[in-house]
């Protein structure tokens, strides 16, 4: 029997499954986990203080840096991005 996935990409086995969508997003939040948290500590600014700073609290900030939690809104991007001195981009491509 041929394996049907010989010769197709890694992302053509995620859409067939129906895990494209997904694996995307987490290593997307992944990544903006990882800058966030290496922006904060270039800034050396504490978790207690960025979200002081974003007017939120320290559980909300805890959401937005949990990598598995693919949940987050623009105004949370926002509003971090302001807390840490940065402006928000946004690209599809």
């Amino acid at each position: 029997m041929k394996n049907k996935h010989i010769g197709s990409s890694f992302d053509d086995f995620l859409k067939e499954e129906e895990l494209l969508v997904e694996t995307e997003a987490t290593a997307a939040k992944r990544v903006l986990s990882y800058h966030i948290q290496k922006e904060m500590a270039e800034q050396n600014i504490s978790k207690s203080a960025l979200a002081r700073r974003m007017h939120s609290s320290r559980s909300s900030l805890e959401r937005l840096l949990d990598p598995e939690n693919p949940s987050v809104t623009l105004l949370t991007l926002e509003n971090v991005a302001i807390a840490l001195g940065k402006r928000l981009k946004i690209q599809i491509g």
